[in-house]
């Protein structure tokens, strides 16, 4: 026992020399750092790196933010009364438009070439049915959740927002002919419905959509072209090929449904405008930009970091909603563009950003991943 004894102080006094002791801890302090402090220093972070996926709304981020007691107050009076008749009025409309598209299309085959399948070649009363249709039942969907008005505008801009590419123009004959697909920047799902009330054209879409109840025969209706978003198998090419025919045709035929893109391939907050993918330019045809702007007060209608069920409940607490529209005129590529698609996207994408007061920024949708990831973590925290 008292050789234990002796081995166990020999033990002690080897500890006590070899590590200094630790300073002592005032009793006012907390033992850990408030979790809310390495929230607030790491959201900072966060929102400087990723910047065009910030929400800047009342809703804070993620729409997970504390509310005034005013906005909670009014997202209550909203739930019981607002909502309800909206979500009745949308769904109505919904099948109403289904109903339409199903009788339209009941004695028709869809076309199955290049593993698509869609309605877009459907002509003659029952295609002016679809379309008249269509525009006008997303105006009414536009209205009942609160885009009363939409502001349109167009105007005079540059051909090209490159001194080379102007003084190349100036030195080529006027020319002319239908743009051959939309541009437009993507903020938010209901860009899709304005477009729709708009111009009724057809959108890439992912496979899953044609397979949703009532939407996936609107979707075949209008003509979608369905990717894969999550492989990039051997299709990828020949999805790319389909949307590069599309595009011809419809600028050499009139009557063949002008393809719609968000180059983006993502959405953001409305104020950055991120790199164009090349897809919708390799087909060398005019192009027809337009910037989408959505004003707010309270709750922001930029799909961004905010997950989808808690984006539709607070815009459709939202009592009034606003959309700002402008549309450029249709870009005409010069030779050098036609040749590099690339530097075609590039100048459009710079066009856009001028005349819609947007910042360039050069992440993507792998950063938006990485940032969501991440806010998922820190909410995990609290």
């Amino acid at each position: 026992m008292n050789n234990l004894k002796t081995m166990e102080s020999e033990l002690q006094d080897l500890n006590s020399s070899s590590k200094p002791p630790p300073p002592p801890v005032p009793d006012d302090l907390p033992l850990l750092k408030p979790i809310t402090t390495v929230f607030a220093s790491n959201t900072i972070d966060l929102e400087n790196k990723f910047s065009p996926y910030v929400r800047r709304d009342v809703y804070g981020t993620m729409g997970r933010g504390e509310l005034p007691t005013k906005e909670k107050v009014l997202l209550g009076v909203a739930l019981v009364t607002l909502v309800p008749v909206r979500v009745v009025l949308a769904m109505t409309l919904l099948v109403l438009y289904y109903l339409i598209c199903r009788v339209c299309t009941v004695f028709s085959v869809p076309n199955r070439e290049d593993e698509q399948e869609d309605y877009a070649h459907v002509v003659g009363w029952r295609r002016v049915v679809i379309v008249q249709c269509g525009k006008m039942l997303s105006r009414i969907v536009l209205f009942v959740l609160g885009f009363y008005w939409i502001r349109q505008s167009s105007f005079c801009a540059h051909q090209n927002p490159t001194s080379s590419s102007n003084e190349k123009n100036k030195s080529q004959p006027a020319q002319t002919g239908r743009p051959g697909v939309i541009i437009s920047n993507h903020v938010s799902y209901i860009d899709i419905l304005y477009h729709m009330s708009n111009s009724f054209p057809s959108f890439v879409a992912k496979r899953s959509v044609g397979k949703i109840p009532l939407v996936g025969l609107i979707s075949k209706c209008l003509g979608c072209i369905y990717v894969q978003r999550e492989s990039k198998t051997s299709d990828f090419k020949g999805v790319s090929a389909v949307v590069t025919e599309r595009i011809r045709e419809a600028h050499r035929n009139a009557s063949a449904p002008i393809m719609m893109l968000f180059p983006e391939g993502t959405t953001t907050n409305g104020e950055y405008l991120l790199p164009f993918k090349s897809g919708g330019f390799l087909a060398s045809a005019p192009v027809l930009p337009v910037i989408l702007n959505y004003h707010y007060q309270r709750f922001s209608p930029a799909w961004d970091s905010i997950s989808g069920v808690r984006h539709v409940i607070f815009l459709l607490c939202q009592f009034v909603n606003y959309m700002e529209v402008t549309e450029l005129p249709t870009y005409y590529p010069s030779q050098q563009e036609k040749d590099n698609p690339k530097l075609y996207a590039n100048n459009v994408r710079k066009l856009m950003a001028t005349e819609g007061n947007m910042l360039l920024s050069d992440i993507g949708l792998a950063e938006k991943r990485i940032y969501h990831s991440a806010l998922n973590g820190l909410f995990s925290q609290c």
